[in-house]
């Protein structure tokens, strides 16, 4: 598990305050919700398949809370928290986007009792939420907009309960191939995120104290009629956010080479591809071995009669 002294395994020069004013506004990234509910209920059918009752459910990175309701519907008696860095996605889910919460004020919301959806203004790198407090965590396509994702595995782990339950999605290194070449074609410059590739997502959560992680991957491939509908929807995705992005002006000709790169790749039907490689993943905090101290924990388990 990676110590806050110890460097990330997987970083990348993402610059989150960009991030957050990336998706400061709703209706610029609303575009793009076709793809974030069409993964959503594939999330939702690997879900079905796990057996738990949940008490405490969080929503990481929940945007404008389009899942708050599904997870409402799927556990009536659980608490749902629907958490965000960006105010004005809160307040699209339908709330005044609630100033960050102490810990202690927090945890007094999240009594057993509590049934209902609430939302928090904050980081979901950093939870405002004590250990063993959540029964399942569930992040849609938001993993890949922190640049230090295994620590984030570490702090879902760190509020998981024994036995809770991660399940997220995110965008892996296929995704955006074809935008990627064409960009190539103007400059050298990195104009799209570094996704992480599924195996390595598999061993950064046994590094952080998951159990039998389970991991797949899928392959959709949307069409455009037209370069300018195509760079749109990936503005709508969330655009550049890394720290090492161009920031000066494109001249016409190197723009004009990045375009004809994307219309070189119309396939038989006339339309333009862009691939996004989807990864699902979900793993389990379990039983401790040890102590906070280091000492191993035996168990003894009475004989059957």
């Amino acid at each position: 598990m990676a110590s806050p002294q110890s460097p990330s395994k997987m970083s990348a020069p993402i610059d989150q305050a960009r991030v957050r004013a990336l998706f400061a506004d709703p209706r610029r990234v609303a575009p793009a919700d076709f793809l974030r509910r069409e993964i959503a209920g594939r999330m939702h059918e690997r879900l079905s398949l796990v057996k738990i009752v949940p008490q405490r459910v969080l929503d990481a990175g929940c945007g404008a809370g389009p899942d708050l309701p599904l997870l409402q519907k799927t556990y009536p008696a659980a608490h749902i928290v629907g958490l965000d860095a960006a105010p004005g996605m809160l307040a699209a889910a339908g709330s005044p986007a609630p100033a960050p919460r102490s810990l202690g004020s927090m945890l007094s919301r999240l009594m057993p009792a509590k049934t209902g959806v609430d939302l928090v203004c904050g980081d979901f790198g950093t939870l405002p939420f004590g250990p063993n407090s959540l029964d399942l965590v569930w992040s849609n396509l938001a993993l890949h907009w922190h640049p230090q994702p295994d620590r984030v595995f570490a702090e879902w782990r760190r509020v998981l309960r024994v036995d809770g339950l991660l399940m997220f999605s995110n965008f892996g290194p296929d995704t955006f191939k074809e935008l990627r070449a064409a960009f190539a074609a103007m400059d050298e410059t990195p104009h799209t995120l570094p996704f992480v590739d599924m195996h390595d997502f598999g061993d950064q959560l046994v590094e952080a104290g998951f159990s039998t992680p389970v991991m797949d991957v899928e392959r959709i491939t949307v069409t455009y009629g037209t370069v300018e509908a195509l760079l749109a929807d990936v503005r709508a995705i969330g655009s550049n956010p890394l720290a090492t992005r161009r920031r000066g002006l494109v001249g016409r000709a190197a723009w004009q080479r990045m375009v004809d790169a994307l219309e070189a790749q119309r396939g038989a039907d006339g339309k333009i591809p862009l691939s996004f490689e989807v990864i699902y993943g979900h793993a389990f905090r379990p039983v401790p071995k040890t102590t906070a101290a280091g000492e191993a924990i035996v168990r003894f388990q009475p004989r059957r009669p």
